[in-house]
């Protein structure tokens, strides 16, 4: 890396520092307006307070990175060129790609660092933050009612396991402790007709060895081809290994595509099929989606660099509305593809792409003439 190199990587990122502190220090103020409330009601202490806010400052970043380095480039490379640098540069026979390298190959490093914070970092930041506020709730709750029963109780949880032929209902379920109340298994044969159907107070699946284990029930077997009940037997405990469905998976549909990891999402596209529940095309578009936002760095990067550095006789303000006027687009036509992904007028594959193809294009040809 030269002297040339050096000195655009230094004016940029020092601008990119800035701008990007004073969007995580205003997006914090909005997040502690949203939770400080219920942190002070649910008596959190201090500790907790910060480590809290601490864990929920990662899951801005996928957000707000590709418009901060749409921001700082642009004022970044119109101060350069302003002050005639730009000029000079290309007059000593430099051409735009040769000044703006070192650029290109952050970019290329902010596509790795936007892989990592689609697939890993950003639902982990959302996944720790939600849980801890949900253990100082259920913290709160037991104190004041001196006993965890009742205590961090999620809503009705229904889950139909196609695949293996049992459909699940559960009253209520405590993701503290991996326990539901009132449920209801139902075994179905191949034309989903019901043959055993399992009621219990309490279920509790172990995580140790596998299965599910039923307090305080009944299992009842039945005629599949006339309905009737064969018998009947009441248990006190029953263990049930080969019901293997995971708490996570079945709460899965609950908790927004958008907060769920790269390799969660590929499990649930592994595990059902579009026949098996439509709404697995919601989250199919959304693992596409982290695929194809890995290059939105170099998207912004050709949208910015041919207004910023746009000839001396061009007003600047033309150059740079141009230019957010064609991030705009960028972010509309993610979201019409994404919205026709989901109601599968479009491939999940192809929403995802498309966009991002075609803004990539767009700004190569953008740069291309600038040579």
């Amino acid at each position: 890396m030269n002297l040339i190199d050096r000195h655009i990587l230094r004016e940029w990122l020092g601008i990119l520092g800035v701008v990007l502190m004073a969007t995580l220090g205003l997006l914090l103020i909005q997040t502690m307006y949203d939770d400080f409330e219920d942190l002070l009601k649910y008596q959190a202490p201090v500790t907790d307070v910060v480590m809290y806010f601490a864990i929920k400052v990662p899951s801005f970043l996928a957000v707000i990175l590709p418009v901060i380095l749409l921001i700082s480039l642009l004022y970044a490379l119109g101060q350069l060129h302003r002050s005639n640098e730009i000029t000079a540069l290309r007059a000593a026979g430099l051409g735009i790609f040769r000044i703006t390298r070192s650029i290109w190959i952050t970019g290329v490093a902010l596509c790795g660092l936007m892989w990592a914070l689609n697939a890993s970092v950003v639902p982990l930041s959302v996944e720790r933050s939600r849980s801890m506020m949900e253990y100082l709730k259920y913290r709160h709750e037991v104190a004041v009612s001196g006993t965890s029963t009742g205590a961090g109780l999620a809503r009705v949880v229904t889950f139909d396991n196609q695949r293996q032929g049992r459909m699940w209902f559960m009253n209520r379920y405590s993701t503290m402790l991996d326990r539901g109340y009132g449920v209801t298994v139902s075994e179905l044969d191949t034309q989903r007709r019901e043959k055993v159907r399992m009621y219990a107070a309490e279920a509790k699946f172990e995580r140790e060895r596998g299965g599910w284990t039923f307090y305080q029930g009944r299992e009842t077997w039945f005629d599949p081809a006339t309905g009737d009940v064969i018998s009947s037997r009441p248990f006190e405990q029953k263990a049930v290994p080969y019901f293997t469905e995971e708490p996570e998976l079945m709460l899965v549909f609950d908790v927004k595509p958008s907060d769920l990891s790269f390799f969660q999402l590929r499990r649930i596209i592994d595990y059902f099929t579009v026949e098996e529940n439509p709404k697995v095309t919601t989250y199919a578009v959304r693992y596409f989606s982290l695929i194809a936002d890995t290059v939105s760095p170099l998207i912004v990067i050709a949208l910015a660099i041919p207004f910023a550095v746009a000839g001396v006789r061009v007003n600047p303000a033309v150059g740079v509305s141009k230019s957010l006027g064609l991030f705009l687009l960028y972010f509309v036509l993610l979201k019409v593809a994404n919205a026709l992904g989901v109601r599968g007028t479009l491939d999940p594959l192809m929403a995802a792409c498309v966009p991002s193809v075609a803004m990539l294009a767009l700004g190569g040809w953008f740069s291309v003439r600038m040579r």
